[in-house]
């Protein structure tokens, strides 16, 4: 079996090439904005962009030539506030770019996907107080959460048209390194966000401390991306297997079903590293919900899934990944 993995040289993506190199052959296909290929050394890497007008050919090409059976679609533009100030780009880099990966597919005769989906598609749905469910009502508050709902009903589209076989993971917070080479780079997300404003002895910022929440501040279901990657291996062996098809079950959270607010996280942080450093509270970011939990029963049942890791395993990996295996308290 061979497996194209878009995206493959990014913080997510290279923790899934790692895990699927110990079963599979793999295919790597990333445009290098945010990647690199040197997490996924011993790979080749097909340099594409996936919105650009010549990705189908391209990628058809590729999965021709190479025997793709699978595709895993991590690539995708992921700043909710950039999404807001950009939302037509956001539109042609994540739809855009999805739409040339199917069209790739149904061409070359590809047709098992695992799409990197997002808690995003959720937005700030009232549940009670209770974990976000699949069949939750789905009311993305941001351009970002959008394009990924719209990616969600083009699998199932494709999938009505030419029975393509196909598994959305609406992944929740990733955050954590399985090995300090591959921590997270990109200082987007909450933990190495706020490392970064640690480190140099800045004060870390908190957008917002006045939410619908215990302590004001966003809650949140953070996930090790090592969990986030084996729930890669169990959606592949799910589409390829005899079971896809007696189950109507196609979207899955991937979380802990447990929420940690942001200044939670601080905290573990602060406790982490050692270091002592005040947060400041700022305006809110646009197109932030106040609470997002995973209801993580779907996926464990059908998948048998379930996290391994809590948010102190994560910080610390996190923070002996900074920078690169270099972290040091001071």
């Amino acid at each position: 079996m061979t497996v194209l993995v878009t995206g493959g040289a990014g913080y997510i993506g290279s923790h899934v090439v790692r895990e699927l190199e110990q079963r599979t052959e793999v295919v790597v296909v990333d445009d290098l904005s945010s990647g690199s290929a040197d997490r996924v050394r011993g790979h080749e890497v097909v340099v594409l962009d996936l919105a650009d007008q010549s990705a189908p050919g391209r990628l058809q090409e590729v999965m021709s030539t190479r025997g793709v059976d699978a595709v895993v679609h991590l690539a995708a533009r992921k700043q909710v506030g950039e999404s807001v100030q950009r939302p037509a780009w956001y539109y042609q880099q994540n739809v855009g770019g999805l739409a040339n990966v199917l069209l790739a597919m149904e061409r070359a005769e590809v047709r098992e996907l695992v799409f990197s989906s997002s808690a995003a598609v959720y937005g700030d749905v009232a549940t009670g107080g209770r974990p976000v469910r699949e069949d939750d009502p789905c009311q993305p508050v941001s351009p970002y959460g959008q394009t990924k709902l719209v990616g969600e009903w083009m699998c199932r589209a494709a999938g009505e048209a030419w029975d393509l076989r196909w598994t959305a993971l609406r992944y929740f917070n990733v955050a954590g390194a399985a090995t300090p080479e591959l921590g997270d780079p990109a200082a987007t997300n909450l933990i190495p966000l706020v490392l970064r404003a640690v480190v140099a002895g800045q004060r870390p910022q908190i957008f917002g401390a006045d939410y619908d929440t215990p302590d004001g501040t966003c809650l949140r279901d953070y996930v090790h991306v090592q969990d986030l990657a084996r729930a890669h291996i169990a959606a592949l062996e799910h589409v390829g297997s005899a079971g896809y098809g007696t189950t109507s079950h196609r979207e899955f959270n991937v979380g802990t079903g447990h929420g940690s607010s942001v200044s939670e996280v601080v905290s573990e942080i602060r406790r982490a590293t050692g270091r002592t450093t005040d947060a400041e509270v700022v305006s809110r970011r646009p197109g932030d919900p106040a609470s997002v939990v995973a209801d993580p029963g779907r996926i464990r049942a059908d998948l048998d899934w379930s996290a391994e890791h809590g948010l102190d395993e994560m910080v610390a990996s996190a923070w002996r990944a900074w920078p690169h295996g270099h972290a040091r308290v001071s």
